[in-house]
């Protein structure tokens, strides 16, 4: 992709899942990666693949629900790497259950992780950008967030709400050179989809998703890369404020 080589990109969530593909996919792009987790394990097992084909990277294990600690973990990294200029906001969790059947203490953790992570993450990445002149986000949001999703009240909740911030801070910002644009993933073999399916059902719960799916088959990590690498390089130079779904055609719009 045109423009990535040489660029400092800061991944939240990138231990593991879509996160440490999308991380992988921009260090073979030639881009710095910023790992930020709080899974040690994870976040070091990434930096590790990523020197193995050659890249580089940097990790700062965070709790992004935090404001305090995002600065500090990204005066860090731009201490050691440079400035941020493309920021990937990942970083996810959810557990399935009923909304009528959830507690205020649930749907606190859920935001704090799904949306004020992202908060954080822009309110502290940003202003860096801005007073530089450049920079591109990605965010990582969901359909649930777009058309709804059983099971997930409050997650599609701060979806929803993070696509609505993207688009949102593209119209703020556009002016400061940042683009902004939105990638929404549908069911996707990750750790969250396979914690919705562990009970007796779980098997008759994948196969029926299979089946809505046009492209019969679930999501995998590596079907989003690219779509990432690509909004973030400047081959996307004149693309903000969007919100493109990647979902084997489950949901469909135009």
């Amino acid at each position: 992709m045109k423009g990535l080589k040489g660029k400092v990109a800061l991944v939240t969530g990138a231990a593991n899942g879509i996160g440490r593909a999308i991380a992988l996919r921009l260090a073979a792009e030639g881009c710095t990666v910023g790992i930020f987790d709080l899974d040690e394990t994870g976040a070091l097992g990434c930096a590790g693949a990523i020197q193995t084909q050659g890249g580089h990277s940097h990790v700062e294990i965070v709790d992004i629900g935090e404001h305090a600690a995002v600065e500090r973990a990204v005066e860090s990294l731009e201490t050691a790497r440079g400035p941020v200029d493309i920021l990937v906001n990942n970083a996810g969790w959810d557990r399935a259950a009923n909304f009528l059947d959830t507690e205020p203490a649930f749907w606190d953790q859920v935001i704090r992780i799904n949306l004020y992570g992202p908060l954080n993450m822009h309110h502290v990445v940003l202003k860096r950008m801005a007073a530089r002149g450049h920079g591109s986000v990605v965010n990582i949001a969901s359909d649930a967030g777009r058309v709804g999703s059983s099971g997930e009240a409050v997650y599609s909740a701060c979806k929803g709400g993070v696509i609505a911030l993207t688009k949102t801070l593209a119209r703020e910002l556009v002016g400061k050179g940042i683009r902004l644009n939105t990638v929404c993933p549908g069911p996707t073999d990750t750790a969250i989809l396979r914690s919705f399916t562990e009970g007796p059902d779980g098997a008759k719960i994948l196969e029926g998703l299979k089946r809505a799916i046009p492209m019969r088959r679930l999501g995998s990590p590596e079907d989003y890369p690219g779509l990432v690498a690509f909004l973030a390089s400047d081959d996307a130079a004149y693309i903000t404020g969007q919100t493109i779904s990647v979902s084997g055609g489950l949901t469909m719009q135009g």
